[in-house]
């Protein structure tokens, strides 16, 4: 054992922080309103529960523990479905139980902790290179602006639009209410207007109903949900080392 692996461990053992530049394993976690997703370095299939209104994060963080005991990691990345300041959730999801605000999760995973929201996470695993703007097309309308690899969550979703907000129209409520053919004209009249207003190189749209449109907005490229787990593993490297 070297006596890097001698200090994690005794610090772990101590209930202490790895420092960080001795991380080299990553636990991520992306958290979404049906299912609590995971995947660590080193792995290649993903591990997940069940979500709900029922779910706390002291549940979460237990599930976690449970599902992950057999795997390694030195610090954790949590992608959080809801907005984010500073590391630290500061509203409640809608959709799951409460308790998220406030919650200490560097003390109860006993590791390093990042906390950004979900489609943050997801448009860092989806960036490749200059200004890109990412658009999360699910229940809502998540939003995540990056410039040269720095990364700006964003609520663009809440701006005003028509008679009520971008959301209500392109997210799940707008689908339901005026059916795909008139949401797919909203989503590129959406697309189209904050093009305009922030001039990106790219836009990425994800989100899990991206698949519901006959095809993409001028300009747009389809992300990979499943590329979130990059950007919680990106989250740990340093800029010009993101992989």
């Amino acid at each position: 054992m070297s006596a890097s692996e001698w200090q994690i461990r005794e610090r772990m053992k101590a209930g202490r922080l790895i420092p960080v530049k001795y991380i080299k394993t990553v636990l991520v976690i992306d958290i979404g309103g049906t299912h609590v997703k995971v995947l660590a370095t080193g792995h290649t299939t993903r591990r997940e529960f069940d979500s709900g209104p029922a779910l706390t994060p002291k549940r979460m963080v237990a599930e976690v523990r449970k599902l992950v005991s057999d795997w390694k990691y030195d610090a954790v990345s949590i992608g959080y479905p809801g907005p984010v300041l500073r590391g630290r959730p500061v509203s409640e999801p809608w959709n799951l139980g409460k308790g998220w605000v406030g919650f200490n999760f560097e003390v109860a995973f006993k590791r390093p902790v990042k906390i950004v929201n979900d489609a943050a996470m997801q448009a860092l695993g989806n960036y490749k290179r200059g200004k890109m703007l990412f658009l999360g097309l699910g229940t809502g309308l998540g939003s995540a602006l990056i410039v040269d690899g720095i990364i700006e969550p964003m609520e663009l979703g809440h701006l005003p639009y028509k008679k009520a907000t971008f959301e209500d129209y392109v997210g799940i409520r707008g689908l339901e209410k005026y059916g795909k053919r008139k949401w797919r004209s909203y989503v590129g009249d959406v697309v189209k207007r904050l093009v305009a207003a922030i001039e990106p190189d790219e836009v990425v749209l994800g989100g899990g109903n991206v698949k519901k449109l006959k095809e993409l907005p001028a300009g747009c490229r389809a992300g990979d949900n499943a590329k979130a787990f990059r950007g919680g593993f990106r989250l740990w490297q340093k800029k010009g080392n993101r992989e």
